[in-house]
Parts: C-alpha cells; sequence; structure tokens
C-alpha cells in the first residue's frame, strides 16, 4: 500500500504498549442473543481511548464504556474534523478469536488523518490497543457463522476553540458491537442522478464523517421510495458509477467483472473489494477496473449480459443486488440465488474469515 501520505511524525512500531487498563463490575454480555443480534444496538463492556495534546499522544487507556464529557465549543462538532474506520473480528471453529485486515485498517485511518489535517495514530495505540481490547472482550465476538464483532476506531478534534482551524487536541478511540447481517435479503438500488456524493480532489477516498452526513438526506428520500441504497454517480455528468451506499460495487457483464476503479479519488478503497479482485484474480477471473457508465450497463441488461451485481463493505461483507432502477427504467436480475461468482466468493471469504482455510495473504490479525 502507498504510504506517501504520512507525514513527518515517525510512527512506533511496539505491539506491546503499556495500557492503564479498568475492568467493568457489571459485564452486560448475558444480554447478548446469539440468535438475534442486529448491527449497532449492543456495545461491548470496555473502550479504548487515548488523548493527542501539545503535540504527542498520551496515556492508553482501556475502560468500562462509557459516554463522553466535551465543551459546547468542541471543534469536530462545529467544523467536522472527524474520521473513522470499520473492521470485523471472526470466532474460528476452535473459538479463537481473530480480525481481518486490522493493518489495512490502520494504514487507511492515518491516510484520513493527513487529509484531515489531524495526527497520525501509531501502530502501538491502533493495532497494540486494539488487541489487548478484543483480549479483554474477546467474549462479545459471536459464535454464530453470520455475525461478527464490529469494531469502530474513530478520532476526533477535541480542543474547545470556534476559530477556524485544525485542532490542536484530539482524541482516538475504539468502540465494539456485535453484528448480525447488515442486509438480510438481496438489495434493490436507485441510480442517483441528482445528489452528488464526491468529487475529484474532495474526500470521497477517505473516511471522513461528513462524507456519511451529506448522503443521509438523499439516502433517507430514496428508502420513502422503497429502495435500500443509492448508486451515486459523478458529481460532473451523473454518467460514471462510483458507489453504493457505504460500499463499493461490482458488475459481471458477459464474463467479465467489472468496477469503477479508484484512480479519480471519488471512491473508498475498500478492503472487501480489494480482498475480491484479489480471489478473482487468482482464480483466473477477467476483472476490468475503470470507468462504468449507467448506460453501459443498461445495455448489458437489454442484451441479456448482465450476469451478476453486488456490493461489498466491511459492514456489508458481500450483498447482491436484485434490483437496479436509473430514471424510470427497471432492471431486475433473474436466477439470483443461482449467481456462481457471489455465491463462491461469499463462501471462499467465510472460510478465510473464520480460519476454515489457511491465510496465506496475511489478512488475519490474532487476538
Amino acid at each position: 500500500m502507498d504510504l506517501s501520505f504520512l507525514n513527518s511524525r515517525q510512527l512506533m512500531k511496539t505491539s506491546t504498549p503499556d495500557i492503564h487498563i479498568t475492568k467493568t463490575e457489571n459485564s452486560r454480555i448475558n444480554e447478548l442473543d446469539q440468535e438475534n443480534i442486529q448491527f449497532g444496538k449492543m456495545y461491548g463492556d470496555h473502550m479504548l481511548v487515548c488523548n493527542y495534546e501539545n503535540g504527542d499522544w498520551q496515556e492508553i487507556e482501556i475502560k468500562p464504556f462509557q459516554n463522553f464529557s466535551f465543551s459546547p465549543a468542541t471543534t469536530f462538532i462545529h467544523y467536522g474534523q472527524a474520521i473513522f474506520e470499520g473492521i470485523k473480528a471472526y470466532r474460528t471453529s476452535s473459538g479463537e478469536a481473530v480480525i481481518f485486515r486490522a493493518k489495512d485498517n490502520w494504514h487507511r485511518m492515518n491516510k484520513s488523518a493527513a487529509r484531515m489535517d489531524m495526527p497520525e495514530i501509531p501502530e502501538e495505540i491502533f493495532l497494540g490497543g486494539l488487541k489487548e481490547l478484543l483480549n479483554l472482550d474477546k467474549a462479545w465476538v459471536p459464535t454464530t457463522e453470520l455475525a461478527s464483532l464490529y469494531i469502530r476506531p474513530f478520532m476526533v478534534a477535541t480542543e474547545a476553540f470556534i476559530g477556524v482551524r485544525p485542532s490542536e487536541k484530539y482524541m482516538f478511540s475504539i468502540i465494539t458491537s456485535p453484528a448480525g447481517p447488515y442486509y438480510s435479503k438481496p438489495m434493490s438500488i436507485y441510480v442517483q442522478d441528482k445528489y452528488v456524493r464526491a468529487f475529484k480532489g474532495g474526500t470521497g477516498n477517505i473516511k471522513a464523517a461528513g462524507n456519511y452526513g451529506m448522503a443521509m438526506y438523499p439516502s433517507h428520500q430514496v428508502k420513502n421510495m422503497g429502495y435500500n441504497e443509492i448508486l451515486w454517480t459523478d458529481g460532473y455528468e451523473h454518467k460514471y458509477v462510483q458507489e453504493i451506499g457505504t460500499m463499493n460495487v461490482f458488475f459481471i457483464i458477459g464474463d467479465t467483472v467489472l468496477t469503477p476503479d479508484i484512480e479519480h479519488d471519488t471512491i473508498l478503497a475498500g478492503f472487501t473489494r480489494d480482498s475480491v479482485l484479489t480471489l478473482l484474480r487468482e482464480k483466473g477471473m477477467k476483472i476490468e477496473e475503470r470507468q462504468i457508465s449507467i448506460d453501459e450497463i443498461e445495455e448489458a441488461y437489454r442484451a441479456g449480459e448482465l450476469k451478476e451485481a453486488f456490493g461489498t463493505g466491511t459492514a456489508a461483507s458481500i450483498t447482491r443486488i436484485a434490483k437496479l432502477t436509473y430514471k424510470d427504467f427497471e432492471m431486475e436480475i433473474p436466477d439470483i440465488d443461482n449467481w456462481a461468482t457471489v455465491n463462491w466468493l461469499k463462501k471462499e471469504l467465510a472460510d478465510i474469515r473464520h480460519c476454515r482455510k489457511e491465510d496465506t495473504r496475511g489478512w488475519i490479525f490474532k487476538v
């Protein structure tokens, strides 16, 4: 991965940091129903917190999950200097807890930090702290096949100052949440040709909080119309597809797998996306990463060549697209239960994440 975004602060490489740990006296693990886990409804017993001030990171703390207290003048509240990541931990058949591609998330969070003029997070805080947090809350990693422990690292600007400039104080934190499937069935997607998610030179290629806040109004609109998500298009012509909601998007046209390229700084370089591309290349499938117009997709559908379509992301994993609607034209892709490529990818990734297959690519981070 290109690390040219890193600034002059040196990243520390220690994997076993000194952490002040305060354990909860009242675990809530007995409230977790393993057979009925909803995304984002419950949170683990503990959280990690580390503050940045006077040009340096302070003591790392792990403490019981609790509310924060901020001044009404806190920078991130007013100016959105806030970033985050999404990671998942899985339970293996032997009962171990493992995390999928955590080091890649650390690198990407520092890319987001650089773009938002925030301090880099050292490896010993992000990965070392994450490992200690998961060791403490390992019981919160679900045991069922389709569930996982969603891990949310985030950083916000915490200086109490309402002048418009980068903050001089920051807080990095990690919380966890047991998660079931983000989408329980294939999606119905509306192609957006009015609102815009990202322009070249903006922040569409990082995980800045504002990217998601600005999408809520148009997303709410299409959900009221009966769709699950938006397929975003470019901001110049509303012609080239970008992302679906919070996911990267793939189309199989004929014998070729198509996905939008990430060369224009408008699309997040997702790790599920990268994992899918890696697996497909190893399988010998024909892949094209390039601009894809909605007209090309419609033409393929009319010709009977649009075989499969799906979204990829940490929260959603791999989710089928049952129907695309562009203006008044509906594209319902047939035989969805028998899509060979999606079915194979879902099984292959699940086997890797749950360690039923050997990790030959360095994707598994053991707790």
